[in-house]
């Protein structure tokens, strides 16, 4: 197990490191920032002495080595635009991020997880084709248009809630529903699939022949071994709904971290893109590392393989 981890570690650092530099040359690739930060009609002079004073005049390989020095003592230089260390600006952002990301999650792993359970434990059945209809639409559905609608009905029609901001738990309601959708879709799906497999193999036949209750049956041995592939999932779901939720971010003029990464490309602020963007792909990598070690608990046959 200690020899998986280490694996792991290096394969985690692997990918932060080729995210980070796959941002840090595309970023400087879209253009000039100087351009932005200073009035128009600065001179050339003014913006050749911007640039030397933010270091963007030095070779490309030059300020890539600087960067990799500064990261790996946590600097990702000042934000251009608030005039504060750019990690500070995302980092204040982040529990927003996780807030919202982590209440869609739960949300959407009850509800699809319930879902699926009842489309797997009653096949053919009325309730199967409910819950199956409702995950397709789900699934369908873009969810930046059910935003829009939920914010028509809840917020403007009904009154029900606020139309965006973080203020209190109802500010949360309508984005983490939103984004639960999606969610709750795609865990629904994938369970009563894997439950089906299951339920079809051979020690499911044999629990039956022994006289087992239905509940020892389903959930003792056929939701957990079901629940592997759908662990990969909602692993997968969660990175996604941190690093992703940049539409919904938006929509509902949430102040997470997408919507700031999405404000510092607007104004060519590398140094936020690039610790924000650092962050996600650090949170995304740990959480997948996790889900792996989960394997492990749920099938002992795994944890022994490695």
């Amino acid at each position: 197990m200690s020899r998986y981890l280490l694996s792991r570690l290096g394969e985690a650092v692997i990918a932060i490191l080729g995210v980070i530099t796959i941002v840090f040359v595309a970023a400087r690739l879209s253009g000039d920032p100087t351009v932005l930060m200073l009035p128009v009609g600065a001179t050339d002079a003014q913006l050749a002495e911007l640039r030397q004073t933010l270091g963007l005049d030095r070779p490309l390989v030059v300020q890539y080595a600087t960067f990799l020095r500064d990261v790996a003592r946590g600097d990702f230089g000042e934000s251009f635009q608030h005039h504060r260390p750019a990690f500070d600006v995302v980092l204040e952002r982040f529990p927003y991020t996780a807030l919202l990301a982590f209440t869609a999650l739960a949300l959407g792993t009850l509800i699809g997880g319930l879902g699926g359970f009842v489309a797997a434990r009653y096949p053919g059945s009325a309730a199967e084709l409910v819950a199956m209809l409702i995950a397709l639409i789900g699934q369908a559905t873009p969810v930046f248009w059910l935003g829009i609608l939920l914010i028509m009905v809840f917020a403007v029609n009904l009154g029900w809630l606020p139309t965006g901001g973080a203020d209190g738990w109802r500010n949360l309601v309508l984005p983490a529903v939103t984004l639960a959708a999606f969610t709750s879709a795609s865990i629904a799906r994938l369970l009563r699939s894997s439950m089906l497999n299951v339920l079809r193999e051979d020690y499911i036949r044999t629990a039956w022949a022994k006289g087992l209750q239905p509940r020892i049956v389903y959930g003792r041995h056929a939701v957990r071994n079901a629940l592997i592939p759908v662990i990969t999932m909602i692993g997968i779901l969660a990175g996604e709904l941190l690093g992703g939720a940049v539409v919904i971010e938006t929509v509902f003029a949430w102040p997470g971290v997408g919507r700031v990464i999405i404000q510092a490309i607007e104004a060519k602020d590398f140094s936020v893109v690039q610790a924000g963007v650092f962050l996600i792909a650090v949170v995304f990598v740990v959480v997948n590392l996790i889900v792996d070690l989960l394997y492990g608990v749920l099938d002992p046959r795994i944890r022994l393989s490695r």
